[in-house]
């Protein structure tokens, strides 16, 4: 008897023991969760600013890691599956449709910066040699077709119907003088496809991307226009994150003056801060 008893006091120990040591792992996961920032991010110019608060963050006990995308879909998939705390690569506009597109739940946690949408020139290097006819390439996605819609309608290209606005796509365009053949494409393509087509809209990160710089372009949208706050590139995350203290950390360390003057020193006006 009394050898079973023992033998049930040391089972009981080492069930004990082992559940312990359990819940000590999931503690030490949780804390190292709250510790661990995981942000997706567009490589030019969002991974790079991301970079410049790595070790003001590692100064407050925080980890960055940093996941690197090239498209505007894939960011948005890992942050709703949890994968991500956060990701930093678009403007509200292009969260918005993709939250009503896809039933997701993403929200702004910060406004960090404008990049400038401009027109660049493939085989015709000016607005007014255009002839008819002349390809125009555009993004093909919802928010990014419109601004670029606009651009060409504030160049005198095209006309588009009165109330489209920031809804606008080629089915609004009334008036097109010249013929413009418009051909959507996947945004992160257009700076490639330069050759192809005499004028393209390019987004500002994937303008960086493909070698060109602002002052390439032949037509900018106004730092101080309706596009500078419509079209700020923000940092989402899921709703009900926008508190957490590691995310307010992250925010804190991007509105800084030091990520300022980073911006303000490298990216020669194709990026702007809006904080």
């Amino acid at each position: 008897m009394k050898k079973r008893i023992t033998s049930i006091i040391l089972l009981l120990a080492i069930i004990t023991a082992t559940f312990g040591l359990a819940g000590c792992s999931k503690a030490e996961d949780k804390e190292s969760d709250d510790k661990t920032i995981v942000v997706g991010a567009g490589i030019t110019p969002h991974a790079e600013i991301l970079e410049q608060v790595k070790d003001v963050l590692a100064q407050e006990g925080y980890t960055l890691e940093i996941v690197e995308y090239n498209d505007y879909v894939l960011p948005n998939t890992a942050l709703n599956d949890g994968e991500l705390d956060a990701n930093y690569f678009q403007h509200q506009p292009y969260l918005d449709d993709f939250n009503q597109e896809n039933k997701t739940n993403m929200v702004s946690a910060a406004s960090i910066h404008f990049e400038p949408f401009g027109i660049y020139a493939g085989k015709t290097s000016s607005i007014s040699d255009l002839a008819e006819g002349a390809k125009v390439a555009i993004p093909n996605d919802t928010s990014n077709e419109a601004r670029a819609l606009l651009l060409l309608e504030a160049q005198g290209l095209i006309t588009l119907k009165k109330d489209a606005g920031l809804t606008a796509t080629v089915l609004d365009i009334e008036e097109n003088p010249l013929n413009l053949e418009i051909e959507e494409i996947e945004a992160a393509q257009i700076a490639r496809a330069l050759s192809d087509v005499d004028i393209a809209c390019i987004n500002g990160n994937y303008a960086i991307q493909g070698g060109l710089s602002v002052s390439d372009a032949l037509a900018v949208e106004s730092a101080d226009s309706l596009a500078a706050s419509t079209y700020a590139n923000i940092l989402a995350v899921n709703a009900g994150h926008e508190n957490d203290e590691k995310i307010q950390a992250l925010v804190k360390a991007l509105q800084s003056e030091e990520v300022r003057k980073f911006i303000q020193d490298n990216y020669d006006g194709a990026v702007v801060p809006v904080f």
